[in-house]
């Protein structure tokens, strides 16, 4: 069984170790060294003495030289990511292998970036007093970076939060989830392997939760990227120090919208995709349709027999489709929400029962009560919710009931309808005739309200991680 080590430099011996379980068998499959308030001090100092010694910071074509080849180190160990991403947090590994191929990806377009962007030049000399002048801007890393992550891309997230980071010439310090560690180390260990200074990247899974807070409050740092619960999250940005930028990704109760003219068997196909993947452990899944009654019986039962066709199980078979719930717990609090559901009025269209500690199948509930716990709260696992409606502005109404907001989806062919709907539907990107889980690296994406602040995708984290910094010349010859 591999062991991973602390990786922060000049890291004394470790707290402790944690143990890494499988989510489908619970079996051990790594251990991982734990970190206590002196790493978490130590890690700091590193990466804070790095950003104020500016003759150490790294040159831009340095950065690219270190991502290129860690794009390399990516491709040419593909496979063994994939399966050690399907093992730790149990996405199935047809999905893992797409989930280190946008990985990869992510990698390549912070490269992108930084060959595209490297100032501008604002207008200075556009009035009589301010004839003369001339202005530029550069970008210059804002500080010490600490990302949090969630469990749930135990590779991708890590890529988003880390590789701007690298990108924009910030020293930064990662807390991957516990349950889903490895992935990171791995990252990390190879960002070192690439020609990064190991101090400018440092990964640690904390003993306590008092050391993750204090790593996250510590006055040294410059940004804070946080992935995961929004309890959590608003809690730790309540704590920051004064002038920490940060940037929130939580998760939404996603809404979609079905008209009486979308194309049904197309429309079925891509809710159950993104209804069900990775178990519905996803911040944009798939949770609540809203379906015209016209259609309503039709989709209903393409779901139901869609959910019912999708095998459920070991997430490193390459023919699982569905894979467990990250820990028992879980499964067991989706199981009574979806009890709760059905004794408030829901019809159990397929699923609801479990298949092991945490295998739980692909689940649909039909007209839950607007106030169940599956209609009001992110379910985080394979359970959709399919919603009658009569009038259009009734089911939007009705989507943009709650206090969250993230990406939403419209299926139909009348343009009219659509366009209002992205009009009107709280959301930072509406998708049409896709699901909502629908992303790839480069876009925006952005929770609204509770459910985040800033925006993600690889070039916009590299701006929000870096300064735009002027400089001002006055010369007659201008």
């Amino acid at each position: 069984m591999e062991h991973f080590p602390l990786l922060v430099e000049q890291a004394t011996a470790a707290a402790g170790q944690h143990t890494v379980l499988s989510p489908f068998d619970r079996q051990p499959i790594a251990t991982v060294d734990t970190a206590n308030s002196q790493h978490v001090e130590q890690a700091l100092s590193n990466a804070y003495r790095l950003f104020r010694d500016r003759d150490s910071w790294l040159a831009i074509d340095q950065r690219i030289e270190i991502l290129e080849k860690l794009a390399v180190l990516i491709d040419s160990h593909h496979e063994h990511l994939s399966l050690e991403s399907a093992r730790e947090g149990g996405k199935p590994l047809l999905d893992s292998r797409v989930e280190v191929s946008r990985g990869l990806d992510g990698v390549k377009l912070a490269i992108e970036a930084l060959r595209k962007d490297g100032g501008s030049m604002p207008m200075v000399n556009g009035a009589a007093g301010s004839r003369h002048h001339l202005a530029f801007t550069t970008r210059e890393p804002i500080g010490v970076v600490v990302a949090v992550s969630a469990f749930n891309h135990p590779f991708n997230l890590i890529i988003h939060q880390v590789i701007p980071a690298v990108a924009s010439g910030c020293p930064v310090i990662v807390k991957p989830a516990g349950d889903t560690p490895l992935s990171c180390m791995r990252i990390i260990q190879m960002l070192h392997q690439a020609g990064l200074p190991p101090a400018w990247a440092q990964a640690m899974v904390t003993a306590e939760t008092s050391h993750a807070t204090q790593l996250v409050t510590d006055s040294r740092v410059g940004f804070f990227s946080f992935i995961g619960s929004s309890k959590v999250g608003w809690m730790l940005k309540s704590k920051l120090a004064a002038g920490t930028r940060c940037a929130l990704e939580h998760g939404g109760v996603a809404p979609v919208i079905v008209h009486e003219d979308a194309d049904i068997e197309q429309t079925i196909q891509s809710l159950a995709k993104g209804g069900y993947y990775h178990a519905g452990q996803v911040c944009v899944s798939v949770q609540r349709v809203y379906a015209h009654k016209s259609v309503f019986q039709q989709l209903a039962k393409g779901l139901a027999n869609a959910a019912n066709a999708m095998k459920v199980g070991d997430p490193t078979s390459p023919t699982t489709e569905v894979g467990p719930l990250i820990r028992p717990a879980e499964l067991e609090r989706i199981h009574s929400w979806v009890e709760e559901a059905v004794k408030g009025g829901a019809v159990l269209a397929a699923g609801g029962k479990a298949i092991s500690e945490t295998c739980y199948p692909p689940t649909l509930l039909l007209n839950p009560a607007e106030d169940a716990k599956v209609s009001t709260e992110e379910v985080f696992g394979p359970v959709v919710c399919l919603y009658e409606f009569d009038e259009m502005d009734q089911a939007i109404n009705r989507a943009n009931s709650l206090p969250v907001a993230f990406q939403a989806a419209v299926f139909g062919k009348d343009m009219e309808k659509i366009l209002r709907c992205y009009k009107r539907l709280d959301a930072s990107a509406v998708m049409v005739n896709q699901h909502t889980a629908f992303r790839v690296d480069g876009m925006p994406f952005a929770g609204l309200r509770q459910s985040g602040i800033g925006v993600g995708g690889i070039e916009h984290t590299i701006a929000e991680m870096q300064i735009e910094k002027m400089m001002v010349i006055r010369s007659e010859q201008l």
